[in-house]
């Protein structure tokens, strides 16, 4: 069973981090021109937005979250090495900045027929002011993917060997994405010199998707504190169980 776990937490992660990964490099190919950049965008929409890009992606996100809960509701104790803690850190955050971003976008464009494109999204971020948000917001879950294949698999002696590429990858990836989104911008706002107008529609249903992603930011941290304080209680009840237990004996 644990097998099946452990195989079912990877296949997930390895869905979450293709879609991170193809992610990153339609931000990078805004490097090149805002036009090629569109062109990825429109592969991606047409990848993910399908019912089996769907299934695929949303059932990895279900699994994954669901595995999550697990481990945290499991962990007996907290003292972890550095790259555990910063695994962690980087799995947790990434939900919390992909709320918005998939509010802003998928769900925006399944209750409302906002349909997404480079310029739109930039414009928004510009308006709301972050754009900020969108240079940080694929580095956690990055990060969090790539710590855990190389924990996975750093046991194998062609990965040890390839480390100093997987680290040069790991580190130029994120760097071209956040050129690319800022060359993107320029080009909106050179684009757009007079004033820079939101889409009408996102406009319209702001107050609509603004109360979704509270509401989904919400059950997120609950299900987290949920897990993590159940543990607690379950590690507190098995001591005093095995110490009445010791007392018996």
């Amino acid at each position: 069973m644990q097998t099946i776990l452990r195989n079912l937490q990877l296949a997930s992660g390895v869905v979450l981090l293709t879609y991170l990964s193809l992610h990153l490099i339609n931000h990078a190919l805004g490097i090149w021109s805002l036009d090629l950049a569109e062109h990825g965008l429109t592969l991606a929409i047409r990848l993910w937005y399908g019912t089996p890009g769907t299934i695929l992606l949303y059932g990895a996100a279900g699994v994954h979250f669901t595995m999550a809960l697990r481990t945290i509701y499991e962990r007996r104790h907290w003292t972890l090495p550095a790259t555990e803690w910063i695994r962690l850190w980087a799995g947790l955050s990434l939900p919390l900045l992909l709320i918005r971003h998939a509010v802003g976008t998928r769900l925006a464009a399944s209750l409302y027929n906002f349909e997404p494109d480079y310029e739109k999204i930039v414009v928004s971020l510009i308006n709301s002011g972050t754009q900020g948000l969108q240079l940080a917001l694929l580095a956690p879950g990055w990060v969090h993917g790539c710590l855990g294949l190389w924990l996975r698999f750093r046991h194998y002696d062609f990965v040890r060997r390839a480390k100093p590429v997987l680290v040069a990858v790991l580190i130029v990836l994120p760097l071209l994405s956040a050129i690319g989104f800022v060359r993107m911008s320029s080009a909106v706002v050179a684009k757009n010199t007079l004033h820079l107008t939101s889409d009408p529609t996102f406009v319209e249903h702001r107050a609509d998707l603004n109360a979704w992603r509270d509401n989904l930011v919400t059950v997120y941290l609950s299900a987290v504190i949920g897990a993590f304080l159940a543990g607690r209680l379950r590690n507190r009840l098995h001591r005093r169980a095995a110490h009445k237990d010791s007392l018996d004996s």
